[in-house]
């Protein structure tokens, strides 16, 4: 790998916010500063931010002119992102794509650039690591990055680089990205697993990068958290519905606590009915005390709770998007056969 190689790529990043203001400045300013080409652009697609984000870009974009305040009237990151390649893309090599309520190495494009070009990967994508500062949000970090709170994802574990189905999206060569007609804006969640599907379908390869990752800061409160991953959950069940696949096996155990939650309001008939429950609550209670003890984790309690809050939430969102779906279909289905 040449410097000169790097010089003739071409690189749009892409930042899709909504009410980041605390952020959005610290990466600008990282990001302006690690430009491989003179014709980078940074577009920031906000979604109808009014915490002061848009004032702040457009004096950034006033030094800078790399730097592009692009309006997403559809609010979502997939809408935003397709917008600003729609707008923007024609000419450039490749989109990376930045998570506003995140933070990231200097070197992080430079890296990504350097793997695509390695290995000749359609896609780029990292592990990411959670941190948190308040109580609550260092606890859901915990949890997150635990296999109570992950499941073994490789995207959140990370790992020796490899070939891999899916990932946190980092980078990708826009020529696949519109060949498969981008993002599902359908999804508000869940639309980078859905283009992954898609990508590797139509051939196109994902590599998994071991030399870089980036950094995430959790939902700081049990409410937030919860509304987050009931979105997850929905969006999971919506991917699954559109392309007839089944959950993974490290997704079975989330996906059935909210049966046994309600399989639990037959207790007052037998107690036999509660047990399911209470062995997820004593597992998930059983791993927070382990983490306190044996990794010397003194939020593994509460790490234990925030992984609850996940579970339930994400088995919440699941069930309500698939019955949902099946609601709306069988009147449909009802009607062409009469």
């Amino acid at each position: 790998m040449t410097s000169h190689t790097l010089a003739d790529v071409k690189t749009l990043i892409v930042i899709p916010c909504l009410n980041e203001a605390r952020t959005i400045e610290g990466l600008l300013t990282k990001f302006s500063r690690t430009l491989n080409h003179a014709d980078d652009r940074i577009i920031v697609a906000d979604g109808g931010s009014t915490d002061g984000t848009p004032d702040i870009v457009t004096r950034f974009s006033m030094r800078d002119p790399r730097i592009v305040l692009l309006a997403n009237p559809k609010r979502i990151q997939s809408a935003g992102i397709n917008l600003a390649i729609e707008m923007f893309g024609a000419g450039y090599d490749y989109l990376i794509r930045i998570d506003a309520h995140g933070d990231y190495p200097d070197d992080y494009c430079q890296r990504l650039l350097e793997e695509t070009m390695q290995t000749g990967a359609d896609s780029v994508v990292v592990a990411m690591e959670t941190v948190g500062h308040g109580a609550f949000q260092k606890a859901a970090a915990v949890a997150q990055n635990s296999k109570l709170g992950n499941g073994g994802s490789k995207h959140r574990e990370g790992g020796k680089g490899h070939w891999t189905d899916h990932g946190h999206h980092a980078l990708m060569r826009i020529s696949a990205f519109t060949s498969v007609g981008g993002y599902d804006e359908t999804f508000s969640h869940n639309e980078d697993a859905e283009l992954d599907y898609r990508l590797r379908k139509a051939g196109f390869r994902i590599w998994m990068t071991d030399r870089t990752r980036m950094t995430y800061y959790p939902r700081s409160n049990a409410r937030a958290l919860f509304k987050q991953y009931l979105a997850y959950g929905r969006g999971r069940a919506k991917n699954l519905l559109k392309h007839r696949s089944l959950p993974k096996i490290r997704q079975m155990i989330p996906l059935s606590v909210m049966p046994v939650a309600l399989l639990a309001l037959l207790g007052v008939f037998h107690w036999v009915a509660v047990v399911p429950l209470c062995l997820w609550i004593v597992t998930c209670l059983g791993y927070g005390v382990w983490m306190a003890l044996a990794q010397k984790n003194p939020d593994g309690p509460l790490a234990s709770l925030a992984a609850m809050v996940m579970h339930f939430a994400w088995s919440a969102g699941f069930w309500l998007e698939l019955f949902g779906s099946l609601r709306t279909s069988t009147p449909m289905a009802t009607k062409a056969t009469t």
